[in-house]
Protein backbone atom coordinates (compact mmCIF):
# COMPACT_ATOMS: atom_id res chain seq x y z
CA UNK A 1 0.00 0.00 0.00
CA UNK A 2 2.51 2.62 1.16
CA UNK A 3 6.26 2.49 0.76
CA UNK A 4 7.33 -0.65 2.61
CA UNK A 5 10.79 0.54 3.64
CA UNK A 6 9.64 3.46 5.77
CA UNK A 7 7.02 1.69 7.89
CA UNK A 8 8.67 1.15 11.24
CA UNK A 9 10.38 4.52 11.54
CA UNK A 10 7.34 6.57 10.64
CA UNK A 11 4.99 4.38 12.65
CA UNK A 12 7.31 4.79 15.61
CA UNK A 13 6.93 8.57 15.32
CA UNK A 14 3.14 8.27 15.29
CA UNK A 15 3.13 5.78 18.16
CA UNK A 16 5.95 6.78 20.51
CA UNK A 17 4.83 4.30 23.18
CA UNK A 18 5.67 1.43 20.79
CA UNK A 19 2.02 0.34 20.81
CA UNK A 20 2.25 -0.44 17.10
CA UNK A 21 4.04 -3.69 16.33
CA UNK A 22 6.66 -4.19 13.62
CA UNK A 23 5.97 -4.52 9.90
CA UNK A 24 5.54 -8.31 10.12
CA UNK A 25 2.49 -7.92 12.37
CA UNK A 26 -0.92 -7.67 10.78
CA UNK A 27 -4.61 -8.32 11.18
CA UNK A 28 -6.64 -10.94 9.36
CA UNK A 29 -9.47 -9.96 7.06
CA UNK A 30 -12.36 -10.35 9.54
CA UNK A 31 -10.59 -8.17 12.13
CA UNK A 32 -9.69 -5.55 9.48
CA UNK A 33 -13.36 -5.48 8.42
CA UNK A 34 -14.62 -4.92 11.94
CA UNK A 35 -12.06 -2.22 12.69
CA UNK A 36 -12.72 -0.36 9.41
CA UNK A 37 -16.49 -0.92 9.47
CA UNK A 38 -16.71 -2.70 6.11
CA UNK A 39 -17.98 -6.05 4.89
CA UNK A 40 -15.72 -8.96 4.03
CA UNK A 41 -17.08 -8.82 0.48
CA UNK A 42 -15.85 -5.21 0.16
CA UNK A 43 -12.46 -6.13 1.61
CA UNK A 44 -12.05 -9.03 -0.78
CA UNK A 45 -13.12 -7.00 -3.81
CA UNK A 46 -10.81 -4.10 -2.93
CA UNK A 47 -7.89 -6.50 -2.46
CA UNK A 48 -8.56 -8.33 -5.75
CA UNK A 49 -8.90 -5.06 -7.69
CA UNK A 50 -5.84 -3.46 -6.06
CA UNK A 51 -7.64 -0.63 -4.26
CA UNK A 52 -6.35 -1.65 -0.82
CA UNK A 53 -4.03 -4.63 -0.77
CA UNK A 54 -2.58 -6.16 2.40
CA UNK A 55 1.05 -5.14 2.83
CA UNK A 56 1.99 -7.61 5.57
CA UNK A 57 0.96 -10.76 3.69
CA UNK A 58 -1.19 -11.24 0.61
CA UNK A 59 -3.29 -14.31 -0.06
CA UNK A 60 -1.29 -17.06 -1.75
CA UNK A 61 -3.78 -19.73 -2.71
CA UNK A 62 -6.70 -21.42 -1.04
CA UNK A 63 -6.70 -21.30 2.75
CA UNK A 64 -4.02 -18.62 3.11
CA UNK A 65 -4.82 -15.56 5.20
CA UNK A 66 -4.20 -11.98 4.16
CA UNK A 67 -2.63 -9.81 6.85
CA UNK A 68 -3.38 -6.08 6.87
CA UNK A 69 -1.05 -3.57 8.55
CA UNK A 70 -2.25 -0.67 10.67
CA UNK A 71 -1.81 1.63 7.66
CA UNK A 72 -3.85 -0.74 5.48
CA UNK A 73 -6.69 -0.68 8.03
CA UNK A 74 -6.46 3.13 8.16
CA UNK A 75 -6.83 3.36 4.39
CA UNK A 76 -9.77 0.91 4.52
CA UNK A 77 -11.48 3.21 7.03
CA UNK A 78 -10.85 6.29 4.88
CA UNK A 79 -12.20 4.49 1.79
CA UNK A 80 -15.33 3.51 3.74
CA UNK A 81 -15.90 7.09 4.85
CA UNK A 82 -15.46 8.40 1.32
CA UNK A 83 -17.96 5.82 0.04
CA UNK A 84 -20.40 6.92 2.74
CA UNK A 85 -20.20 10.52 1.46
CA UNK A 86 -21.14 9.36 -2.04
CA UNK A 87 -17.74 9.50 -3.73
CA UNK A 88 -17.45 7.03 -6.61
CA UNK A 89 -15.06 4.11 -6.31
CA UNK A 90 -13.23 5.46 -9.36
CA UNK A 91 -12.53 8.80 -7.62
CA UNK A 92 -11.63 6.98 -4.41
CA UNK A 93 -9.00 5.01 -6.35
CA UNK A 94 -7.41 8.31 -7.42
CA UNK A 95 -7.44 9.57 -3.81
CA UNK A 96 -5.95 6.31 -2.48
CA UNK A 97 -3.20 6.45 -5.10
CA UNK A 98 -2.39 9.96 -3.89
CA UNK A 99 -2.33 8.77 -0.26
CA UNK A 100 0.07 5.94 -1.18
CA UNK A 101 2.68 8.55 -2.05
CA UNK A 102 2.51 10.05 1.44
CA UNK A 103 4.38 8.97 4.51
CA UNK A 104 2.56 8.18 7.71
CA UNK A 105 3.70 11.45 9.28
CA UNK A 106 2.09 13.36 6.40
CA UNK A 107 -1.12 11.33 6.58
CA UNK A 108 -1.71 12.35 10.19
CA UNK A 109 -1.79 16.01 9.07
CA UNK A 110 -4.20 15.57 6.17
CA UNK A 111 -7.91 16.23 6.17
CA UNK A 112 -9.78 14.97 3.15
CA UNK A 113 -12.82 16.87 1.94
CA UNK A 114 -15.39 15.80 -0.56
CA UNK A 115 -18.39 17.40 -2.20
CA UNK A 116 -19.66 13.92 -3.00
CA UNK A 117 -17.87 13.88 -6.35
CA UNK A 118 -14.34 15.20 -5.95
CA UNK A 119 -11.93 14.48 -3.11
CA UNK A 120 -9.83 17.39 -1.85
CA UNK A 121 -6.79 17.29 0.39
CA UNK A 122 -6.29 20.04 2.93
CA UNK A 123 -3.19 20.48 5.08
CA UNK A 124 -3.76 24.01 6.39
CA UNK A 125 -6.67 26.19 7.55
CA UNK A 126 -6.16 28.49 4.54
CA UNK A 127 -6.82 25.64 2.13
CA UNK A 128 -10.02 24.72 3.94
CA UNK A 129 -11.32 28.27 3.60
CA UNK A 130 -10.50 28.36 -0.11
CA UNK A 131 -12.32 25.09 -0.75
CA UNK A 132 -15.43 26.11 1.12
CA UNK A 133 -15.85 29.53 -0.55
CA UNK A 134 -17.56 27.90 -3.53
CA UNK A 135 -20.62 27.45 -1.34
CA UNK A 136 -20.98 23.77 -2.15
CA UNK A 137 -21.53 21.19 0.62
CA UNK A 138 -18.29 19.49 1.57
CA UNK A 139 -17.63 16.51 3.87
CA UNK A 140 -14.43 16.38 5.91
CA UNK A 141 -12.48 13.27 6.92
CA UNK A 142 -9.63 13.99 9.30
CA UNK A 143 -7.16 11.17 8.78
CA UNK A 144 -5.69 11.81 12.23
CA UNK A 145 -9.15 11.19 13.72
CA UNK A 146 -9.32 7.86 11.91
CA UNK A 147 -5.84 7.04 13.24
CA UNK A 148 -7.03 7.73 16.80
CA UNK A 149 -10.15 5.61 16.31
CA UNK A 150 -8.20 2.68 14.92
CA UNK A 151 -5.52 2.99 17.61
CA UNK A 152 -8.18 2.72 20.29
CA UNK A 153 -9.91 -0.27 18.69
CA UNK A 154 -7.16 -2.30 17.05
CA UNK A 155 -5.78 -3.67 20.33
CA UNK A 156 -9.04 -5.57 20.88
CA UNK A 157 -8.29 -7.78 17.87
CA UNK A 158 -5.73 -10.55 17.59
CA UNK A 159 -2.62 -9.75 15.58
CA UNK A 160 -0.20 -12.27 14.16
CA UNK A 161 3.24 -12.29 12.65
CA UNK A 162 3.62 -13.11 8.95
CA UNK A 163 6.74 -15.18 9.65
CA UNK A 164 4.88 -17.49 12.07
CA UNK A 165 6.90 -16.53 15.16
CA UNK A 166 5.02 -16.11 18.42
CA UNK A 167 3.75 -12.59 19.07
CA UNK A 168 4.06 -11.32 22.62
CA UNK A 169 0.47 -10.51 23.62
CA UNK A 170 0.41 -9.73 27.35
CA UNK A 171 -3.38 -9.32 27.49
CA UNK A 172 -4.11 -12.94 26.58
CA UNK A 173 -5.78 -15.09 29.19
CA UNK A 174 -4.50 -18.57 30.04
CA UNK A 175 -7.04 -20.38 27.85
CA UNK A 176 -6.12 -18.27 24.80
CA UNK A 177 -2.39 -18.88 25.35
CA UNK A 178 -2.97 -22.66 25.58
CA UNK A 179 -5.17 -22.67 22.48
CA UNK A 180 -2.57 -20.70 20.52
CA UNK A 181 0.22 -23.01 21.68
CA UNK A 182 -1.83 -26.08 20.67
CA UNK A 183 -2.66 -24.61 17.24
CA UNK A 184 0.95 -23.59 16.61
CA UNK A 185 2.33 -27.02 17.42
Amino acid sequence: MFEQGTDSGEQGELFPDASLPDELVGYRGPAACQIAGITYRQLDYWARTGLVVPTVRSAAGSGSQRLYSFKDVLVLKVVKRLLDTGVSLQNIRVAVEHLRKRGVRDLARITLFSDGTTVYECTSPEEVVDLLQGGQGVFGIAVSGAIREISGTIHEFPAERADGLELDQPNQDELTRRRNARNAG
